[in-house]
């Protein structure tokens, strides 16, 4: 804004000062939460890209600030951290306001690494660039270009977001399939065909025998020239090994050594930072490369894991990168964030073929803060990834996923039954994951196991290779076996999970087999499924986690099918030699085709799934979209809801929300409850031995003493007051915003030294003519801080950080004078130490003390610990 329009808007509103103050609180003091920041350390050993945070503990400090009305203090979510403060009564705040007479300063705003964002602030900020555009747009044509640039800039973004995740899945996907099949044989006529595409144009290949064909070759026939025999199968699982090792050494490699934070599913990671959090190079072009490389190199070497999740991944890393084109997305940390939010939807849209239910899953499990219009943009991004990927068409189905499939039988009502057995099964595998995953991840960062990522890793892929390569269910790849389980048994269908005895000699049609007894091969494909089972549970916890780009859609589906397909052939035979029963007698009778054992494989997958995540309404309509019917949204409703159910009764958590808290995120969950029934008081218990209030006053400090403040105290900003005297609340500063205004003063301004006085006041007070030239930072003041009384009630504090987005609260006080106070001298240490080792990183809460000294009782006491993440 120019100093004219400045001096208009004044003049305009000469009453503007005056109504701002006089709703700013006389007596002010200010609390912070004490955190250890959340990734001030560089990726360690124990968590996959996280910073190894180590938990964070409530830590109170007792800090004076009295006024002529009220005293108070703040609260603060600081570089990176949970908010659990306050209660009370009114609520008093207000636009963020600069003065608009100062220039402003370069870097003034922003934010540190592994630190919060200010969502009000950054809301204001795009209000006035929005306003300053509209009020240009007028003026000549380039501005009114400029202004539908803007306007526009947020649907190209997603487009190109769009484009990017649909090409790069469409890469992943072609690329994986080869280097799965690599690891059994290789094409003759064309080196870059799969198996299938191998013998597609191939004229000598059987109807029972479709997947051998003289153009593909195994390594057993390569390397000793034999097909058959003891010989051959032990040449093939050699190579399976070999290959398998070779993958999976090299995703850990490429991720340790260009992209630590390639590694994982990287969802718990975006959830935190769509809540606001700050993690520089997580989405990242070298993020990006090197995870795109990475995921096909993991999932080709048959390890327990999908390349779903960290699709999600890339797809926010394109949304990322494309964000920095349009400057209204580049500046500005909270618009940012939509473009991220639609980003993951067409992470799910490209990794499901579900367009919808990416739009959902952004919305009930990653996003934050979800306005209406990235609901329509995140839609249109889903949509744009979806159609370039049916452009690719990678899987040559015409189909977006391999698994896709049709079902043309009805389900009867006596089927919900085992529909909820399943639901219960789901939940149980959930909350048996969840516990049993975390408490080996945090085996892994508190031994020194974890500091041998790589060497994990390969014991991991051994041990896999070694127990899959016998069991040809654990061979596959783990979309080709969610496939074979997802698909119903017709007369084109030769596996030996379709072995029945077919006693009826009636012509059969294509699409309505009757059920039929089980023959030998479906009972041997029963125990080797119920191996297969095992293995996948034992063998996907240990997986979870580790240093290669591991997803868990995939693997909970595919136990969850698994265990789905076998109750449904237990129930389809059930329902034939006893279909005189009253539960089969009024549909399933004799050469009826009653029961669909891939039915109940689907809706097993999909309460797995349920059952980790705690997914609901996302979840159901990924899965309906999967199979195009509408018919079976009640048997999947059923069982996630039932999943969701028992998981709950374990605890509350999904694996993403625990992963979270063991990496020490700050995540304020919109989700978890709140059952505390404390107030601020009570919870911000000041203590004797705690150190005063660290403030600035409005004109009597120097550049020195702010610099010394800084140095010798970890707090990431200061209230302003008019006076040691006269303690009446004038702003905020942040330390970062002053270490930033000091520094740009002392190369662009002549004259300041560290005698200079600061100034935070409008006008600047008259001093001595030998004085240093002031410095005056009056722009970089918060003069309209949120305030809270002391008596608000927990809950509605909760509530009001996780709605507005806070990044610091002032809680006021009404008290007649402050006890005395004490004070201590902290330094704040840089993030990495003399023996250049990562050193945490402390924000500490500066409290206003209580009046009265209260007995320390055991809710309180369990409150703090509670806090503790």
């Amino acid at each position: 804004m120019s100093r004219g329009a400045a001096c208009r808007l004044l003049r305009a509103c000469p009453q503007l000062p005056t109504q701002i103050h006089g709703r700013l609180p006389a007596r002010i003091h200010w609390a912070r939460r004490s955190f250890r920041a959340a990734g001030s350390v560089p990726p360690g050993p124990g968590t996959c890209g996280s910073r190894d945070p180590g938990n964070g503990r409530l830590r109170l400090r007792r800090l004076p600030l009295t006024s002529d009305r009220r005293d108070g203090r703040a609260l603060r979510r600081g570089g990176g951290t949970h908010y659990t403060m306050t209660n009370g009564g009114s609520v008093n705040s207000s636009t963020h306001l600069l003065d608009l007479l100062d220039e402003p300063i370069p870097g003034v705003g922003t934010y540190d690494d592994f630190h919060t964002i200010d969502w009000v602030r950054e809301k204001c900020k795009d209000r006035e660039r929005h306003r300053r555009i509209n009020s240009k747009k007028k003026e000549s044509a380039w501005e009114m270009t400029k202004s539908l640039y803007d306007a526009w800039s947020g649907w190209l973004v997603v487009t190109l977001t769009g484009l990017a995740s649909g090409a790069l899945a469409g890469l992943i996907d072609i690329a994986a399939d080869w280097m799965t099949d690599l690891k059994e044989g290789i094409c003759l006529s064309a080196l870059w065909f799969n198996h299938e595409q191998c013998c597609w144009g191939s004229n000598e290949t059987t109807f029972e025998e479709r997947d051998k064909c003289p153009q593909w070759k195994t390594w057993a026939e390569l390397i000793i020239g034999q097909a058959e025999g003891p010989g051959s199968y032990i040449m093939n699982y050699i190579m399976y090994i070999f290959w398998a090792l070779s993958f999976a050494f090299l995703a850990v490699c490429l991720v340790k050594v260009f992209a630590p934070y390639a590694c994982g599913s990287g969802i718990p990671e975006i959830k935190t930072i769509l809540s606001g959090f700050i993690i520089r190079g997580y989405l990242g072009k070298w993020t990006l490369m090197i995870k795109t490389i990475t995921l096909v190199l993991a999932v080709a070497s048959g390890l327990s894991l999908g390349k779903e999740g960290p699709l999600v991944h890339v797809a926010c890393c394109c949304g990322n990168i494309f964000s920095y084109l349009f400057p209204k997305y580049s500046t500005n940390e909270a618009k940012k964030r939509e473009v991220l939010s639609a980003a993951s939807a067409a992470g799910v849209s490209v990794a499901f073929g579900a367009p919808i239910g990416g739009v959902l899953f952004s919305l009930e499990e990653v996003s934050y803060y979800f306005p209406l219009k990235t609901l329509w943009r995140s839609f249109f991004a889903a949509l744009v990834a979806a159609f370039v990927l049916r452009s690719i068409n990678p899987f040559g189905n015409s189909r977006l996923v391999l698994f896709y499939v049709e079902y043309h039988t009805p389900w009867y009502l006596f089927e919900l039954l085992p529909f909820i057995l399943l639901g219960v099964f789901g939940g149980l595998w959930g909350a048996f994951f969840i516990r049993a995953n975390i408490a080996w991840c945090h085996r892994r960062k508190s031994t020194k196991f974890g500091k041998y990522p790589v060497l994990e890793v390969i014991i991991v892929a051994a041990i896999t290779a070694v127990i899959a390569f016998p069991n040809p269910y654990t061979r596959l790849n783990t979309s080709e076996l969610i496939k074979e389980l997802f698909t119903d048994c017709g007369p084109l269908e030769s596996s030996s999970l379709c072995d029945y005895r077919n006693d009826m000699n009636a012509s059969k049609i294509v699409d309505d087999i009757p059920d039929r007894p089980a023959g030998t091969g479906v009972y041997s494909a029963i125990w080797q499924l119920c191996l297969a089972l095992i293995f996948k549970i034992i063998m996907t916890v240990f997986t979870f986690g580790i240093k290669v780009p591991s997803g868990l859609f995939i693997p909970s589906m595919a136990i969850g099918a698994i265990a789905g397909r076998i109750v449904g052939i237990a129930v389809e035979q059930l329902a034939y030699y006893h279909h005189d029963w009253f539960i089969f007698k009024e549909w399933c009778e004799v050469g009826a085709d009653c029961i669909t054992p891939g039915l109940y494989a689907m809706v097993g997958a999909a309460a797995c799934l349920g059952g980790v995540t705690r997914m609901t309404v996302s979840l159901v309509v990924i899965v309906f979209e999967l199979t195009g019917g509408l018919e079976y949204i009640v048997p999947l409703m059923a069982a996630v809801m039932t999943s969701k159910w028992v998981g709950d009764a374990f605890g509350r958590e999904g694996i993403y929300e625990a992963h979270i808290r063991l990496n020490g995120y700050p995540f304020l969950d919109a989700k978890e409850e709140f059952t505390h029934t404390t107030l601020a008081a009570d919870v911000m218990r000041p203590r004797r031995s705690d150190p005063p209030l660290a403030v600035l006053t409005q004109d009597n400090m120097t550049v020195e003493d702010i610099e010394n403040l800084i140095n010798e105290t970890s707090y990431n900003g200061f209230p302003v007051i008019m006076s040691k005297e006269s303690q009446r609340l004038v702003g905020f500063a942040l330390r970062r915003d002053l270490t930033i205004a000091i520094e740009s003063a002392r190369k662009k301004q002549e004259g300041i030294v560290g005698s200079s006085r600061v100034c935070f006041a409008q006008h600047t007070p008259s001093l001595p003519a030998e004085s240093p030239r002031p410095l005056k930072l009056r722009s970089i003041l918060d003069m309209s801080p949120f305030t809270v009384t002391d008596h608000t009630p927990m809950e509605i504090v909760v509530d009001i950080f996780r709605k507005l987005g806070l990044r610091q609260c002032l809680v006021t006080h009404n008290g007649d004078q402050a006890p005395p106070w004490h004070y201590n001298k902290k330094r704040y240490p840089p993030s990495y130490g003399p023996d250049g080792k990562p050193r945490p990183r402390f924000n500490n809460v500066q409290l206003k003390p209580i009046a009265e000294e209260r007995e320390e009782t055991e809710e309180e006491v369990r409150l703090l610990n509670s806090t503790t993440l």
